[in-house]
């Protein structure tokens, strides 16, 4: 296992800019928004206002000058735009193959995340995952009940230790762990998301308990039986073969405990031969980093043939009184998500492309923005047609001899 290490404190970038400064790159009907509405503006871009605070303090990513510092995470900024051409290549849209996506998935992973993770943060705040809403909850309300209901299947218990695999800058990961707690370990390939993963672990003050550690979570740098709990949230999607992660998620986690996940899957009504499905399939894959994107029952098969008893499996999204795609659909509008909602992607569209163009940003932002977009149409696209899940759940058990079930579930 690599040696856990000690980190300085770390201090969040704030951006300090005047509105005067991005009136030429803004489009003239913003000057017609509601004061509400220009608060929210005015957090997107960079100076808050008083009544955006709690908002503010929540995101942590302050503005558009930050998301800028971002784009390229530990990619050299002159390099940005080689790493966008070579990531595009590898997906159907620019002639890419399948086989070749799974064959080189930890290098096309890497450069999506060190391409996109400033915009995620920028838009999401620290936890990049979907949620099933009820009405009257707010995105993040939705996100962090979401991450306690995976908490509360898996039974965790305080002193226990946890392992979130493909855990991003690690937003899940906190929230579980101050949630239950536990120790968390987070296993992340991309330096870049460590990096910042430990500077908010810094500001949260979970520093103590929690870590990240860089591997490939198709060969896990620790020992057999050392998790009392593992879970995966909306990360094991960009494995390339879902039995070798599973397997290793199996060899890792000790006997009797569980295993918990919300996969990013095509359902059932997926028609791999109508040409529709298949080009929202292609735009999910590029504009998400995923070598492919498997069926439910595939993912099943899958954790039966690793060795798991599968408690039970559900698709989550079906249900939800509030659909899952809400936020980017271009006919919602949200003051509390703004920088998701169409309007506030345009704006952000139009910054990168400002900052782009007096080289505060690096030049191949405004084509990673332009594939998130991409991904945000058919991740609508897909949640209309029911022909995608990105919260296929399942909760499977790594059998004992005695037949004992991981936290409060019984035989």
């Amino acid at each position: 296992m690599p040696t856990w290490q000690t980190h300085e404190p770390c201090h969040p970038f704030v951006v300090s800019l005047k509105p005067t400064h991005l009136c030429a790159v803004l489009p003239p009907f913003l000057s017609r928004f509601t004061p509400s509405l220009s608060n929210s503006l005015s957090l997107s871009l960079g100076f808050p206002s008083r009544s955006s605070l709690s908002t503010f303090a929540e995101m942590s990513k302050a503005g558009a000058l930050d998301l800028a510092s971002g784009v390229g995470g530990k990619i050299q900024k002159d390099e940005v735009l080689s790493a966008v051409e070579k990531y595009e290549k590898y997906h159907v849209c620019y002639g890419g193959e399948e086989e070749e996506r799974k064959a080189n998935y930890s290098d096309m992973v890497n450069k999506y995340y060190d391409l996109v993770t400033s915009f995620y943060e920028f838009g999401w705040g620290e936890s990049f995952h979907f949620a099933p809403r009820w009405k009257g909850e707010s995105l993040r309300e939705s996100i962090r009940r979401h991450e306690h209901f995976l908490a509360l299947q898996l039974g965790v218990k305080p002193g226990q230790k946890v392992l979130d695999v493909g855990c991003g800058i690690g937003g899940p990961l906190r929230e579980i762990a101050r949630f239950s707690s536990t120790s968390v370990t987070g296993l992340n390939n991309n330096e870049y998301q460590i990096t910042r993963g430990r500077e908010l672990n810094c500001i949260a003050g979970v520093d103590k308990t929690c870590d990240f550690v860089k591997a490939d979570f198709m060969k896990m740098p620790f020992s057999d039986n050392t998790f009392d709990a593992v879970y995966a949230i909306e990360a094991t999607c960009h494995a390339p073969d879902a039995l070798g992660c599973y397997k290793e998620i199996y060899r890792v986690l000790k006997p009797g405990q569980c295993f918990a996940a919300y996969e990013w899957c095509m359902t059932d009504a997926f028609d791999p031969n109508n040409q529709e499905h298949q080009k929202i399939k292609a735009e999910i894959e590029i504009g998400d980093g995923l070598p492919d994107i498997r069926l439910t029952r595939q993912c099943l098969e899958a954790l039966k043939q690793a060795g798991f008893e599968v408690i039970w499996e559900k698709d989550l999204a079906v249900g939800s009184p509030l659909p899952w795609y809400l936020p980017l659909d271009k006919s919602h509008f949200s003051l509390s998500s703004f920088r998701l909602t169409a309007v506030g992607r345009f704006i952000t569209k139009n910054m990168v492309k400002a900052l782009e163009f007096v080289g505060l940003a690096p030049k191949g932002s405004q084509r990673v923005q332009a594939f998130l977009e991409k991904a945000a149409e058919g991740l609508v696209d897909g949640g209309k047609k029911e022909i995608f899940t990105p919260m296929y759940f399942f909760l499977a058990r790594k059998p004992n001899s005695d037949g004992q079930l991981c936290g409060s579930w019984t035989q």
